[in-house]
């Protein structure tokens, strides 16, 4: 019987990825037809067409991945050094005003960019910086900071004080017990919230398409909006521009995940 259900439920845990799996097969499969045989029924394309592939570094596109790895990258940095001395600061310390702090930081989170964006697009116009690209960074690192700082919190509030305590003794001080002995305890939360980070600002679409208007300094995601046309819709070289887009997420997460399952298991206190 104990075989037969890690049997079923590896079966089961097949199917669910294949169905999840599915749409980004379709993607690919579409990236690699040609114009004309984008209506067949067949699933597998009569003619691969590679070059679809090809024409996203040429057709300027690579520009717009670079924008969308600084803003990505320069928001989950930002993030970090933002959240990780708050999140540490609250869990370690019942200051005054603590718990109103923290639901303070987790309202920020219910309000939705696009309800913003005449705000926000005032703001930075103001300050004259719209169209650029420091602009998205703040402006994802300010929407994702909330769960930052709560994950955080939380990680470190599960780290037991007599582990640093122990670490004072050794002779180090506040600084070195945190970067030693509590930062590595709590890497599962810190590589949560870099994930979380990192994605949400890789897809971000609505407030960058409000705050950059010359191709050079938009996103991929808006860029591949030019695909789609008033009559038409390119969808070969936009799903080629898609899968492209997809891949550096998915290294990303493969190279993170192992650290994430090894900060589980190691750091673990019971």
């Amino acid at each position: 019987m104990p075989r037969l259900r890690t049997v079923v439920v590896a079966a089961a845990a097949y199917v669910i990825a294949l169905i999840f799996l599915f749409p980004y097969v379709v993607m690919l499969l579409t990236s690699l037809r040609a114009q004309e045989s984008l209506r067949d029924v067949a699933f597998w394309p009569d003619e691969w067409v590679w070059s679809n592939l090809a024409n996203f570094w040429t057709s300027g596109l690579a520009g717009n991945l670079w924008v969308t790895l600084k803003v990505a990258g320069g928001s989950t940095v930002l993030v970090l050094l933002v959240a990780l001395p708050a999140a540490y600061y609250s869990a370690r310390h019942n200051f005054r005003g603590r718990t109103a702090f923290l639901i303070l930081v987790l309202i920020t989170q219910m309000f939705q960019p696009t309800a913003m964006l005449v705000g926000i697009y005032r703001e930075f116009y103001q300050f004259g910086l719209v169209d650029s690209v420091w602009s998205l960074i703040l402006v994802n690192a300010g929407f994702n900071l909330a769960f930052a700082v709560w994950i955080l919190n939380a990680y470190f509030a599960s780290i037991p004080r007599e582990l640093e305590e122990a670490a004072f003794i050794d002779g180090n001080g506040r600084f070195g017990a945190l970067f030693r002995i509590t930062l590595p305890l709590a890497m599962p939360g810190v590589i949560t919230a870099l994930i979380f980070t990192f994605i949400a600002a890789w897809n971000e679409f609505v407030v960058a398409l409000t705050l950059t208007t010359t191709p050079e300094n938009q996103p991929l995601t808006v860029a591949l909006n030019s695909f789609i046309g008033q009559y038409q819709v390119d969808w070969q070289n936009l799903f080629a521009g898609s899968v492209i887009a997809t891949i550096p997420v998915i290294i990303l997460f493969a190279l993170i995940e192992r650290k994430v399952v090894g900060g589980l298991t190691a750091g673990s206190i019971k």
